[in-house]
């Protein structure tokens, strides 16, 4: 940010730096991670009952070695795409712990919240269920509300659009503004 002004620094990079960053083999990473066992069970927990969830809770019901459990959490924390804070898992992309405008209702009625209106989505993809999403306008508060299939949102006669930005530093971590 600029400080006298409050307007935010754009980045602009050149072809070779945006190429340094390798963010294909990122990706291509974070896919291979999001198949794990831990991963797995991490997303099956945050499905049933929510977070956060312990990590020793995590650790025993999983077979295994559960110094070889810990390490895998901690890699997964490590490639943003869980967040452990003071000994559970509060983030599971695509779920938070944490109260978001982003609620979802599964089919059975309980609530979860997930990150974003992109990882809101998501969700019955990855649980093969449909889903309502709910939240507000972050202008005039409006309520909005639409469901998704594993097939894809239904926003028919909903009038909702998305806007999908970019976060400033790409190499952050877990964002604690949701």
């Amino acid at each position: 940010m600029y400080p006298a002004t409050g307007m935010a620094s754009l980045q602009i990079k050149t072809a070779e730096e945006f190429a340094a960053l390798d963010l294909e083999g990122r990706w291509t990473a974070r896919r291979v991670a999001r198949e794990t066992a831990v991963f797995r069970r991490v997303l099956q927990l945050f499905v049933e009952r929510g977070g956060p969830i312990a990590v020793e809770e995590i650790v025993a019901g999983l077979r295994g070695d559960g110094a070889s459990t810990r390490q895998a959490l901690g890699a997964l924390d490590d490639d943003d795409l869980i967040r452990i804070q003071d000994g559970k898992v509060d983030v599971a992309y695509p779920f938070t712990a944490a109260s978001t405008p982003f609620v979802v209702r599964l089919p059975d009625g309980r609530q979860r919240f997930a990150c974003c209106a992109v990882d809101a989505l998501g969700i019955a993809p990855m649980i093969g269920q449909p889903i309502e999403i709910r939240s507000r306008c972050h202008h005039c508060a409006t309520p909005l509300g639409l469901t998704a299939t594993p097939e894809g949102a239904r926003p028919e006669g909903s009038r909702i659009m998305l806007w999908v930005g970019q976060r400033a530093d790409d190499r952050g971590k877990i964002a604690d503004s949701l």
